[in-house]
């Protein structure tokens, strides 16, 4: 598929009530309006087809430039050592919430390759990078694919250390929310700690409670654990 014939394609599937309406919960005006399906669809076709001349011509001057190219990640068929530095090209590209998270929840390749150190040491370097949405890329990946016994000590760990910035902590408030379904005792000791702010402390307690996997008796005592 030649890139102009990609951008035909998205136009001629442009959703104008579509558009409206997510333009605004991902505050960008910069999309045509093409909805998930159709987008997985076109990006299942690139990855059985010249992706490096896709990721080459990328202009990613819009929502479904940069969602095709993250989701196209995920349909390779390549193993996680090949596919990593592709990952690193395009994370600088993230700017949103939704480009983000859709692209974690295609890369089941970190799932089939997290026992080995170097998975879970590159989400470290995630982490520490100064963009924030590159931050939230790695708190995401952990909530999708590492809420496992052997992990939750450092990843309670690296839920301490983050960026003030919004998007970030939402994601940490989610992680630690669905930490709590998992393993709930660890979970209320680590919030007992208060060792988040004050917002995302809250806003984690908050998930959990609005989880229909808790019980009323348990939602109870985590209104209690509320900070003022």
């Amino acid at each position: 598929m030649k890139y102009e014939d990609f951008l035909t394609e998205l136009y001629s599937l442009q959703d104008l009530k579509y558009k409206e309406f997510h333009s605004k919960l991902i505050m960008s005006d910069k999309l045509i309006g093409v909805r998930t399906p159709e987008l997985k669809r076109i990006a299942k076709v690139i990855a059985r087809s010249n992706y490096e001349d896709f990721f080459k011509e990328n202009r990613h001057e819009l929502y479904e430039e940069n969602l095709v190219h993250g989701l196209v990640l995920g349909y390779l068929k390549l193993d996680f050592i090949e596919l990593k530095p592709l990952v690193d090209d395009f994370i600088p590209y993230i700017d949103n919430w939704a480009v983000c998270d859709a692209t974690v929840a295609n890369l089941k390749v970190y799932k089939k390759n997290k026992t080995k150190d170097i998975v879970f040491n590159e989400i470290k370097n995630y982490l520490k990078n100064d963009n924030p949405w590159i931050n939230r890329f790695g708190y995401v990946l952990l909530l999708e694919y590492f809420i496992e016994e052997k992990y939750m000590d450092e990843i309670f760990e690296l839920c301490e250390n983050y960026k003030n910035h919004y998007y970030v902590k939402m994601a940490i408030a989610w992680l630690v929310s669905m930490c709590y379904i998992k393993y709930k005792g660890r979970t209320i000791t680590f919030l007992k700690k208060h060792k988040l702010d004050i917002w995302t402390h809250n806003k984690a307690i908050q998930k959990i409670i609005d989880s229909y996997r808790v019980d009323n008796m348990d939602k109870v005592i985590l209104r209690g654990l509320k900070r003022k």
